[in-house]
């Protein structure tokens, strides 16, 4: 497929096309968070009410955070390597580029006469047929909200908590600087729809694993202080993901306990995986994350941003120091 600029179709033409097939999927990016799987479902919410035959997918076999078990139709998603079926329309949302839609998402993509995005990361290049991508949305959610309007459905209770949740976690509770006047206006209309925000709250972040707990634990106290206190970086070893019995979403909220120091302008959180190291960068400032994640092939947003390193965790560790200290020394924050 040749590839051109990432947006070349609306939200309004996006809708028209799902109309018209039945058999369709819908899939996130891998180590999926709040944003991608509440627009997944959002979505499958809307085309479940037009009689689509829909299939969600994840495009990786990790568990999943309990905090995603109150969302209706959290129970239909399925790993992408288990699916068997046919696919029509493979719609990727919340997904920048194949590398973060997983190999087996990426061959039922492939098999799919139609593809879509619909997407709020900013991206060069567009990876199928009709691409919408908006780095101005706080989250790629508001996008499946307006997209399901134009499906002209009901803006039931199911769709406006699922849109909801993906807004609400990717402006992290609305504290972040993408929290502006559409989040908002997005949020209300969400509400008014049916989404309760004190019951959301509750179910996405107060069912904390014990796992996390000693997880948070130990990334305290593997925690640094950098760049003249600016910068926290910490990291997790494979071995306290054992002793812990932890699974990867138990990491997720780590580093916003980082973001979350006095004084700290960017946290930058690595975990083990054994063959490579992920990593996560945050920041509270105007320092601008994915231009550093960037340098080790990754990127998102400017406040909030992944890469992966396959090198050993200690190098790792030392090259993530060393990317940050050159930064702040610059004065590029």
């Amino acid at each position: 497929m040749a590839v051109t600029p990432q947006t070349n179709t609306t939200l309004n033409e996006i809708a028209e096309a799902l109309l018209k097939h039945d058999r369709i999927c819908i899939c996130g990016h891998v180590s999926p968070d709040g944003d991608c799987i509440g627009s997944q479902l959002a979505l499958r919410c809307a085309l479940a009410q037009l009689g689509k035959e829909v299939v969600v997918l994840l495009a990786s076999a990790d568990k999943l955070s309990v905090s995603f078990e109150f969302l209706p139709g959290f129970e239909e998603l399925i790993p992408a390597a288990s699916f068997e079926g046919t696919c029509d329309v493979f719609v990727q949302v919340d997904v920048p580029n194949a590398r973060r839609l997983g190999e087996d998402a990426s061959k039922i993509r492939q098999s799919a006469s139609l593809t879509i995005t619909i997407d709020h990361h900013a991206v060069d290049e567009r990876e199928t047929h009709l691409s919408y991508t908006d780095p101005d949305a706080a989250s790629t959610s508001m996008l499946v909200w307006e997209t399901v309007k134009h499906l002209g459905v009901d803006l039931t209770k199911d769709i406006a908590t699922c849109a909801y949740t993906g807004l609400m976690t990717d402006t992290g509770r609305f504290q972040y600087q993408n929290a502006d006047l559409r989040a908002f206006r997005a949020a209300c209309e969400m509400v008014e729809a049916g989404a309760d925000p004190a019951f959301i709250s509750a179910e996405f972040f107060q069912r904390a694993t014990l796992a996390s707990i000693q997880l948070e634990a130990a990334a305290i106290n593997n925690m640094r202080f950098i760049c003249d206190g600016c910068v926290a970086l910490s990291f997790i070893t494979q071995d306290e993901m054992k002793r812990a019995g932890a699974v990867k979403s138990d990491c997720e909220q780590l580093i916003n306990t980082l973001r979350s120091i006095d004084g700290v302008k960017v946290a930058a959180m690595l975990r083990d995986e054994g063959k490579q190291v992920r990593g996560s960068f945050r920041s509270k400032d105007t320092t601008d994350v994915s231009a550093i994640a960037k340098r080790f092939g990754g990127g998102g947003h400017k406040a909030a941003a992944g890469f992966t390193l396959y090198e050993p965790l200690d190098k790792a560790v030392r090259m993530v120091e060393k990317a940050l200290c050159q930064v702040f020394r610059e004065g590029n924050n």
